[in-house]
């Protein structure tokens, strides 16, 4: 083979690898590589606060549960509390005594100094 031939093999060679080159460097830059990686991050992100909100959805309901039972739980302690009140003065009224208040338990103790009872 002549100087010419391997000459035009080469520079054959040195144009494929630079259109390549320029292909690839056309289509995918670094910098979109980079900006993929961010659009998978933020969208593993978006899918967790997704799911934290769900969390905190499933929360407030719960909570809302739990205060309209505090809510009865109170309304009924109340009505026994009259109920007590009212009974003790019939009782007095009809002239006799009522029964001796029953000791509140210790357990109970914290939950009264918060209270005036």
């Amino acid at each position: 083979m002549a100087v010419d031939t391997w000459i035009q093999a080469g520079m054959a060679l040195i144009g494929a690898t630079g259109g390549v080159v320029a292909a690839r460097s056309a289509r995918r830059t670094k910098r979109q590589e980079n900006r993929d990686d961010f659009t998978e991050i933020k969208k593993a992100l978006n899918e967790r606060i997704d799911d934290l909100k769900e969390d905190v959805v499933g929360q407030q309901v719960q909570i809302t549960g739990q205060q309209e039972q505090i809510t009865g739980q109170g309304a009924a302690i109340s009505w026994l509390v009259i109920d007590r009140r009212s009974l003790v003065s019939y009782i007095r009224g009809a002239g006799l005594e009522p029964p001796a208040p029953r000791p509140i338990p210790d357990r109970a103790r914290p939950y009264l100094d918060a209270i005036d009872v």
